[in-house]
């Protein structure tokens, strides 16, 4: 008899294909998607990042209202609207606007006294992460695939410096049950470089990282050195744009919350789920032989305590 693990193993495949589009892609999906063709400058990407956080206001803003809030000239603004595939900055704003209003109208917002205190509304913030994350979610090939290549890494490496190690450790303690052989990379520097170097010398084709907020510097430059070492580098982050982005192959842009004094991270860690399952799903066999042996191991050992 399964156990419920190797059960929901099985019965939680990932199904490839687009879903009926009930309630459109996310706002940050069609952000991204009209941002993430054109090669922008720093600058640009400033202005795209400030439209993309502040959309439902900044769709609404004048020219010289918006030059003002990113803190660039208006003629750059002119600049990033025709890099972006847009006549200028009136018909960049008309579609900003469109993405807002069906943004507005799909989440109407609650009479103040429904609102409630301050951790009820780091709840609603999450709730909404999640269901930008369900959105994307409507078309799941890319995890799909994703999860595939990364089943395929052997090793595979796992990356998270400062706050994004709680991240990495659960990706990698869940992945160590479905793979054979998951590195997980906590500390920068030059202990980082050598595990990246020595996980493509073992034969390993991707590195999947996490970037969270204050994206650290040295998981910018592991991530370059990863791929100097010709690593493939998968990225979840919380930015569609910017220079993590920039250096991966893959990229998942997950909302974090942020009402509290340190962030949550509800969406990243379905994003992970979901990557775990990807990868579950594209080698089943494997999956069941090593989640049989962990089972016996665990049961000879008394891992667990009895429910």
């Amino acid at each position: 008899m399964p156990s419920p693990q190797q059960a929901r193993a099985q019965a939680s495949a990932i199904t490839s294909g687009k879903s009926a589009p009930e309630a459109g892609a996310a706002p940050t999906s069609q952000l991204r998607e009209l941002f993430d063709g054109p090669r922008l400058s720093p600058g640009q990407r400033r202005i795209a990042q400030y439209l993309i956080e502040h959309i439902t206001e900044a769709a609404f803003l004048s020219i010289t209202d918006l030059a003002e809030r990113v803190g660039v000239s208006q003629p750059s603004v002119t600049r990033f609207a025709a890099a972006v595939g847009f006549s200028g900055y009136p018909a960049l704003r008309e579609k900003l606007q469109a993405i807002a209003l069906k943004t507005l109208g799909s989440t109407p917002s609650a009479p103040a006294e429904d609102r409630g205190n301050e951790l009820q509304a780091a709840v609603d913030v999450e709730m909404e992460n999640l269901e930008n994350l369900r959105r994307d979610f409507a078309d799941p090939d890319q995890v799909i695939e994703l999860g595939r290549a990364l089943s395929q890494s052997t090793p595979l490496t796992v990356l998270g410096l400062r706050i994004s190690v709680s991240l990495a450790e659960y990706f990698a303690y869940a992945a160590r049950r479905i793979h054979p052989d998951v590195r997980v990379v906590t500390r920068g520097g030059s202990v980082a470089y050598d595990a990246l170097l020595q996980s493509r010398e073992a034969g390993g084709t991707w590195l999947l990282a996490f970037g969270m907020p204050r994206h650290a510097q040295e998981t910018l430059t592991a991530v370059r050195v990863a791929r100097s070492a010709g690593l493939k580098v998968a990225l979840i982050t919380d930015l569609a744009l910017g220079p993590l982005a920039d250096e991966a192959d893959v990229t998942f842009t997950v909302g974090t919350g942020s009402r509290l004094v340190f962030d949550s991270y509800a969406a990243p860690v379905v994003m992970s789920a979901a990557l775990l399952q990807a990868m579950t799903d594209a080698d089943p066999e494997r999956t069941q032989a090593r989640l049989e042996e962990y089972e016996q191991i665990a049961e000879q050992h008394q891992f667990f305590l009895k429910d």
